[in-house]
């Protein structure tokens, strides 16, 4: 059997590249070498490099192919490891599938609804699934911040309405740093969104599904060090995360039931994961994640540990599943 060339596609055009650069090198490393071949492609605007031994080739866009040592490398799969655009928010996934290239993530419509946080709560409540009040504010548009007060309160939050790993996220306890905050948030993106805060205790639920399996992961809770879940917190140690959580089985099976809930009416594929606050007892969606961090000390890995399964062999599930998928399509 030939050995599979696999795409593991990192960096992309948002703040979180730097995010992605690390998933990507740890997925590389869990990629199985006996049957596939791994290289980690970088994505920077324009310049499309795979690297192979510490040196860099560049990608032909027109059949996402590079040429070394005179041998054309066709890739048989993609494992898109880009958090923000272009790899969570869809545009990826459209140029593969114009190619007829397999890839490990949800498709076009899902991701680009998923990573529209209003849209994605507006859908959330056509599913009965409790999300925060917000307000959308978009570029060159302005909204009392009066108004906003009043109709969501303080402390609230402001946050880019397309993008992630928090990212141009403020948590507002005065009126008069909300011109600023939005400012801020704009930096990321050309829509903001402001929500209420929700009082409570954060969980994320990874789930995974392919043709044949359906894992639904022990559920994480967060506890920050810092103010919420920020960068620092996600990132630089300011945060614990226990898995499994330590919650009641009533509320862990009720962000189980949202969480597969969501998953399908999304129509997401691959490794989600989908974040909540409990409060009240009742779990209410922040957002959902169809390409979450995979570096050692990422969530997902942690989730997979405890429930455990081996990374190593859901990735290899998940590529040929995708393979598979589409070879039946066609």
């Amino acid at each position: 059997m030939m050995v599979k060339n696999i795409a593991v596609i990192s960096g992309g055009d948002s703040s979180e590249r730097v995010i992605s650069v690390k998933s990507a090198r740890q997925v590389a490393t869990w990629i199985d070498q006996k049957i596939f071949d791994a290289y980690i492609v970088h994505l920077a605007g324009n310049k499309w490099e795979a690297e192979v031994n510490n040196q860099r080739f560049p990608i032909d866009k027109n059949d996402f192919t590079f040429t070394v040592d005179n041998q054309k490398i066709v890739f048989d799969c993609a494992v898109i490891m880009i958090h923000g655009t272009p790899g969570e928010d869809g545009r990826l996934q459209g140029y593969f599938d114009m190619l007829k290239i397999p890839y490990t993530t949800s498709g076009v419509l899902a991701s680009s609804l998923t990573f529209n946080k209003s849209v994605t709560k507006q859908f959330a409540r056509d599913l009965g699934i409790p999300v925060a009040r917000e307000i959308l504010v978009k570029k060159h548009h302005t909204i009392p911040s009066q108004h906003i007060v009043d109709e969501l309160g303080l402390p609230c939050f402001v946050k880019p309405n397309n993008a992630g790993s928090s990212f141009g996220v403020t948590r507002i306890t005065d009126q008069k740093d909300l011109a600023r905050s939005i400012q801020i948030a704009l930096m990321e993106d050309q829509e903001v969104l402001i929500e209420e805060m929700l009082d409570g205790r954060e969980v994320t639920c990874g789930i995974i599904k392919t043709t044949h399996n359906s894992y639904i992961l022990p559920i994480t809770e967060i506890v920050s060090q810092t103010t919420f879940f920020d960068f620092q917190a996600k990132y630089e140690g300011k945060s614990e995360e226990i898995t499994p959580a330590l919650i009641p089985d009533q509320i862990k099976n009720k962000c189980n039931l949202f969480t597969d809930k969501i998953y399908d009416a999304f129509n997401l594929k691959g490794i989600a994961r989908v974040d909540f606050i409990i409060k009240n007892h009742e779990p209410y969606l922040l957002e959902v994640n169809t390409v979450p961090g995979m570096s050692e000390s990422s969530i997902i890995p942690q989730q997979l540990e405890k429930a455990n399964l081996s990374v190593t062999d859901i990735f290899t599930e998940l590529i040929n599943d995708c393979m598979n998928s589409l070879r039946v399509n066609k």
